[in-house]
């Protein structure tokens, strides 16, 4: 990738010159389409990001929310939100490309003053049944799971999802929760000039160079060979301990600003943190602690070595900063200083080949140091200009629906990998390190103790691509109140959301359309349920030889709740089952139909999200309530499925195969003793049908018009167990 010439020009005419070599890859690298966010920026204005509970919104490294305190003995918290996509590095080196996304997003976490309580994945891979998929999903959960169990925080949700279109460009969205006392808050907003910028963590090396725009560019067939020195490498129990000294930094009241090194390297966030402050810099390339020899200004600012972070430092206080690195065996360097005017970096490479032990740097005839950037910083970081580009809305399907044996419907969508159980994946995760998780993976949402405010914090993490790829903007409104419901089904209300927007190619028009469809979308059911959205990410160019991805939108959602009691997904057998919420009587982008074959129009939503939410959230609480999971991927089907036991298994009538599979989101399975009290709490607000009783046989019977299916527990759960019996 290179600067394009419509870039090219305008920095010339910003600078008055042409751009040394360094200042044209850093602009290459931050007016690329991952750090500007040049196709989407024009639409992300759809999104509402105020509220009452919003401490830090969009804009920062991670956004900050206040929770809501329960108790008398109870403190004011603030939790942080994050969510990062690693999409590219992840196909070529699915290992190393998903350990380096963890960690970015934990350090984002660590930028804002918080320590990091909970992650969450969605992870997307092509069809199941390729080699290269599991291949991919093999290598990505594995890096997730050593990183994130190494550095001691836990994975508690997320999503795995499969389609075709992903084969040639998986995306690894991983979200990451923090906790922050309010007087702790940190900002990437540099200061002061005269304060001191300080760069603690691991030493610089040369990998990672040019990630920013590798990102933002289309892989190529050779990708898992040529752009593997653009992939990171880890190494987590590094940044542990810098997880630990961030901690006692921000405890010591030393850090005025800070901001991880992730997209561009030093030259990004550095330049970044003085650019959101209205200051400059003045940086010595050569104070930059290096891991290899004769690194050149370029490779010192752009690489993305991993575990860095950079720190804004009163002068009277770097002393004491120093000496915590030191204790946590952290590299240390005082790189320069936050100036006014503009961000300057210089560089003497004869020095660099002297402190590297090259007998070339000496003797030599020495350049001596060379200012190599000297830009204002607010262009740098914010001076790209956006891109107008075409769209195209995508038809909307006519319905053809298969006629297919019940059976038959019944066990392939139960058992696709994309409603299957993903326990062979959350069991590689450490998702109660830290004792605070009280609801465990493989249920609709995690929920994490925070006992300072007396609060149980509900997070629920993915997306559905085979809505979207039905139509986009409803497909994302759905994904929307699906997340929302997951966290209503734990008696939890909706407080904020992060997304991560995945898309292709967006100078494709069809490509952009969709792109259009899932931000508007998102945006619009998120306004609707009253939940801001108060951070993100964008990723493009996820294209491949392969075509372009499904539009994507992951949403990461957070809810608050009374104490971190919640019921249970999984039957009693003493209750009665009656499904809460409103039917949308369409299969467009059901697992059903990617079983079976046929096309239908996407099922309609009803409009009014936000009290089914909060009714269901209402009932989750009640003591009569035993059992609530929501109804989504695969419809009833699958989520009676999913609350048999070898216990408690369900006797289920419904009148057709339409009911069975309907995925419509925003409703819910409640096995109650108090049915009259469900009805109640729904009256006005959405329809309350009875479908069976909970029984204590551990038998799934489920009747479908003239047809009756019969399970036991065993028999659904070898069904589920398809990803374990074929990775295992």
């Amino acid at each position: 990738m290179s600067l394009p010439d419509s870039d090219f020009d305008r920095i010339t005419s910003e600078l008055g010159r042409d751009p040394t070599a360094a200042e044209a890859e850093l602009f290459e690298n931050l007016w690329s389409e991952h750090c500007a966010y040049r196709s989407s920026r024009p639409l992300l204005s759809a999104f509402s990001s105020d509220g009452e509970q919003v401490v830090v919104g969009p804009g920062d490294d991670a956004a900050v929310v206040s929770l809501p305190v329960h108790g008398d003995e109870s403190e004011e918290m603030y939790v942080t939100m994050g969510i990062e996509s690693h999409n590219h590095p992840s196909y070529v080196d699915p290992y190393d490309g998903a350990a380096t996304g963890v960690g970015g997003i934990v350090r984002d976490t660590l930028s804002m003053g918080a320590y990091p309580i909970a992650l969450a994945d969605s992870l997307y891979f092509g069809a199941f049944d390729r080699e290269h998929s599991r291949y991919l999903l093999d290598g990505v959960v594995e890096g997730i799971s050593d990183y994130g169990n190494a550095i001691g925080v836990p994975t508690v949700a997320g999503s795995v999802d499969f389609h075709e279109n992903y084969e040639g460009n998986p995306l690894v969205n991983v979200a990451c929760v923090g906790l922050l006392d309010p007087d702790r808050l940190v900002t990437a907003e540099a200061q002061t000039a005269g304060n001191k910028l300080v760069l603690v963590g691991n030493s610089t090396g040369r990998d990672g160079l040019g990630g920013a725009s590798f990102a933002s560019e289309d892989l190529a067939e050779d990708a898992e060979t040529e752009d593997r020195p653009a992939v990171q490498v880890g190494d987590p129990y590094t940044e542990k301990l810098l997880v630990e000294a961030n901690e006692e930094l921000v405890e010591a009241g030393l850090v005025r600003s800070a901001r991880d090194l992730g997209a561009a390297g030093l030259g990004g966030a550095s330049s970044e943190l003085v650019a959101k402050g209205g200051l400059g810099a003045r940086i010595d390339l050569n104070r930059v602690h290096q891991r290899e020899p004769n690194m050149t200004a370029l490779e010192i600012l752009l690489a993305e070595s991993q575990e860095r972070m950079v720190y804004e430092v009163r002068p009277e206080d770097v002393d004491d900063v120093e000496e915590i690195a030191e204790k946590y065996d952290l590299g240390c360097s005082v790189i320069g200083d936050v100036a006014e005017g503009n961000y300057v970096c210089t560089f003497d490479e004869s020095e660099a080949r002297s402190a590297s032990g090259d007998p070339s740097g000496e003797g030599s005839d020495p350049r001596g140091r060379d200012t190599v950037v000297d830009v204002p910083a607010e262009f740098l970081a914010d001076g790209a200009p956006m891109n107008d580009l075409e769209s195209v809305e995508p038809e909307t399907p006519d319905r053809d629906l298969p006629d297919a044996d019940p059976t038959e419907a019944f066990e392939s969508v139960v058992a696709s990998p994309n409603t299957a159980s993903k326990r062979w994946v959350y069991r590689q995760y450490d998702h109660e390190v830290g004792l605070r998780t009280t609801v465990r993976p493989g249920d609709d949402a995690a929920v994490v103790a925070v006992r300072e405010a007396g609060t149980g914090v509900a997070i629920s993490s993915g997306a559905n691509p085979n809505w979207t790829t039905c139509a986009p903007y409803e497909g994302a409104r759905a994904v929307a109140l699906e997340n929302a419901t997951n966290l209503a089904a734990k008696g939890a209300t909706p407080l904020a959301a992060v997304d991560c927007l995945n898309g292709g190619n967006p100078e494709k028009p069809e490509v952009y359309g969709g792109f259009k469809g899932i931000v508007d979308g998102l945006a619009d059911m998120c306004r609707d349920l009253s939940v801001p959205v108060v951070g993100g990410n964008v990723s493009l160019y996820n294209d491949s030889v392969s075509g372009p991805i499904p539009p994507t939108p992951t949403l990461a959602m957070v809810g608050t709740k009374a104490g971190y009691d919640a019921p249970p997904l999984s039957l009693s057998g003493e209750g009665e089952l009656l499904v809460v919420g409103e039917a949308g009587g369409a299969l467009g982008g059901s697992e059903y139909l990617a079983q079976q074959g046929g096309s239908d129009a996407f099922p309609t939503l009803p409009e009014n999200g936000f009290d089914a939410v909060a009714a269901l959230a209402t009932v989750a609480d009640f003591d009569s309530t035993l059992a609530v999971h929501d109804v989504s991927h695969g419809g009833l089907a699958v989520s009676v499925a999913e609350m048999v036991t070898d216990d408690a298994g369900a006797d289920v009538a419904l009148d057709s195969s339409l009911s069975l599979f309907d995925e419509t989101p925003g409703r819910a399975v409640i096995e109650t003793t108090d049915a009259d009290a469900v009805r109640e709490a729904f009256d006005g607000v959405a329809p309350v049908e009875s479908v069976g009783e909970a029984t204590a046989d551990g038998r799934l019977s489920l009747t479908v018009g003239d047809e009756t299916l019969s399970y036991d527990a065993a028999e659904i759960a070898d069904l589920r167990d398809v990803l374990a019996r074929e990775l295992d």
